[in-house]
C-alpha cells in the first residue's frame, strides 16, 4: 500500500497553494490551486499521472491568462481615488513664481491655493501665468504652462 497516492499528493498541493494564497493575498497561487483541484478530481477518477499533470498545467495556465487580469482590475485596492484626482487636466493661475530648483511655487485653482512644481525641472513659470495640472504628487500639483500662454 502506497503511503501517498496521486489524489493525496494533489490534495496536499491544493491545500499548500490555498494556504500560501491566504497568507499573501497577492493572487499569486490561487491559479495553481484551481489546477491542483482539477488534477485531484482526475486522480480520483483514475486518470493516468500524465493526464493529471497536463490537466494541472492547462487549467493553471488558463486560469492565470484569462481570469487574472479581471481579478486584478476588480481587486486592486492600491490606489484610492479622491476628489483631488478631478484637478488633473484643469487650469490654474500661478500666484507665486514656480521654480523647482528653489522648491517654490503656488497656484490657485477652484478658490484653493496649492503648492506647485513645473513638469520639467528647469522650467520657471512666472506669477499670473495660466497652467494646466498634469499630475499630483503628494500635496503638490505638477503643472505645465498652458498652450495659450506658450503661444502654440
Amino acid at each position: 500500500m502506497e503511503l501517498l497516492t496521486n489524489p493525496m499528493v494533489w490534495l496536499i498541493a491544493l491545500i499548500v497553494f490555498l494556504a500560501i494564497e491566504a497568507m499573501t493575498l497577492g493572487l499569486a497561487t490561487i491559479w495553481f490551486a484551481g489546477g491542483a483541484l482539477v488534477a485531484f478530481i482526475a486522480a480520483l477518477l483514475g486518470a493516468d499521472l500524465y493526464i493529471q499533470i497536463i490537466l494541472f498545467l492547462a487549467v493553471s495556465i488558463l486560469l492565470l491568462v484569462f481570469t487574472r487580469p479581471i481579478a486584478v482590475r476588480y481587486l486592486n485596492t492600491k490606489k484610492t481615488p479622491t476628489n483631488v484626482d478631478r484637478l488633473i487636466g484643469m487650469q490654474a493661475i500661478v500666484t507665486s513664481k514656480i521654480n523647482n530648483l528653489k522648491g517654490k511655487g503656488e497656484v490657485e485653482i477652484g478658490g484653493n491655493r496649492w503648492s506647485a512644481r513645473s513638469e520639467t525641472e528647469d522650467e520657471i513659470i512666472d506669477s499670473g501665468k495660466t497652467v494646466e495640472v498634469v499630475s499630483i504628487q503628494g500635496v503638490k500639483l505638477i503643472v505645465r504652462e498652458s498652450e495659450e500662454e506658450r503661444g502654440d
